[in-house]
């Protein structure tokens, strides 16, 4: 693991969509489906064109400070002082942002295959691998990234097909039978997780090959599309499932893993299915630790990023064993001030510098050469 390391435009594109989706996959859809009933998929489509306009600023900073990180190209506009003011809280709720993610899959563990298994023993155990993951580095987690990647997603793509005898397509209708109102707020529950959270990629996208820059751009939007289609397949399959249901039954996608049963053969596969998804919440949690230390040691100016690995993982370790500790109040924050968290301390400075950018760059261009 060190600051030189590169990767392809496409493996770039792998560890965003796996960012994007791997937890996503899991939590979103009965929350969802819960807030906006039928209409869930419209709020779903709503928070990904905003997604799409937020992808749209990352990539502008991008292009404008091509081989800098976020935290760099913010001394550049506004120097060390307020560079340290605005992305100190950025980097406080990173801190949670990892531990929230673990204490998902703890919850997620506890409820549906471990239900004896102590929290601090399936915690512990998944910082280690986590903090073995980031240690190996960028290159390799990107290579490692591909085949869980396509291994998750195949798992995804069986639940739906074997389940679709089940389908009730009447299910969907009628499609806001409250109003726009509860789409409205589902969207925005959903643009505030995962779709607020792809700023955090303003750190590694400098890692892109040089020569494979210009490409960046696009394969990030396609896997944004691939995500967004993803996770509307989920919920349609879902509602078309389990009806009225979906919205109270947690982890659609592993509801509907219980539900397959052909001819005796294949049966009772949800375990495969969930060790499958676990992989999601695991890789991204992999990644958002890499972000943290990445951007901890530049915002610090320290010299050896894998030295910090392991404290790191340890502190969001304590942080994920004494905080959130009640079920429901994690519900309460993800749904409500979690989406408000994110806008503030990790799109608002990425706007602000991209608004400070933007007047700079036009009051350069603006400037005319004097004569003689």
């Amino acid at each position: 693991m060190n600051g030189s390391e590169r990767v392809s435009s496409l493996q770039m594109m792998v560890l965003f969509l796996f960012f994007m989706t791997g937890s996503s996959i899991v939590i979103v859809p009965a929350p969802l489906t819960n807030v906006a009933s039928n209409g869930a998929w419209v709020a779903l489509l709503i928070a990904l064109a905003a997604g799409m306009a937020l992808l749209y600023a990352v990539l502008y900073m991008y292009r404008r400070f091509p081989n800098e990180s976020l935290v760099v190209y913010s001394r550049s506009l506004i120097g060390n002082a307020l560079t340290f003011l605005l992305l100190a809280p950025f980097l406080v709720v990173l801190f949670w942002n990892v531990a929230g993610i673990v204490i998902e899959i703890g919850i997620f563990f506890k409820s549906t295959m471990l239900k004896e298994t102590p929290t601090y023993a399936v915690n512990s155990l998944l910082f280690v691998t986590i903090a073995l993951t980031v240690r190996a580095g960028l290159e390799t987690m990107s290579r490692m990234a591909a085949m869980l990647l396509i291994l998750m997603f195949a798992f995804i793509v069986v639940v739906c097909l074997l389940v679709a005898n089940l389908y009730h397509p009447e299910y969907l209708l009628p499609v806001m039978p409250d109003g726009i109102g509860p789409v409205l707020n589902a969207a925005y529950i959903v643009y505030g997780f995962p779709y607020s959270e792809l700023v955090v990629f303003a750190i590694l996208l400098p890692c892109v090959k040089e020569k494979e820059s210009r490409k960046v751009g696009k394969h990030l939007y396609l896997a944004l599309t691939i995500n967004g289609l993803t996770l509307l397949a989920s919920i349609v399959c879902s509602i078309m499932v389990l009806g009225p249901l979906s919205g109270d039954l947690k982890y659609s996608l592993y509801q509907l893993a219980r539900l397959i049963f052909i001819q005796e053969i294949i049966e009772r596969i949800e375990s495969v299915i969930g060790f499958s998804l676990i992989v999601g919440f695991y890789f991204k949690a992999s990644i958002l630790l890499l972000i943290l230390v990445r951007m901890l040691t530049q915002l610090l100016k320290l010299k050896n990023e894998r030295m910090m690995v392991f404290p790191v993982a340890f502190v969001c370790l304590l942080l994920s064993l004494t905080t959130y500790t009640n079920e429901a109040a994690l519900e309460e924050i993800v749904n409500t001030i979690w989406p408000l968290l994110n806008n503030l301390v990790y799109v608002l400075p990425l706007l602000l510098l991209a608004v400070v950018s933007w007047f700079r760059r036009k009051g350069v261009s603006g400037r005319r050469p004097r004569k003689g």
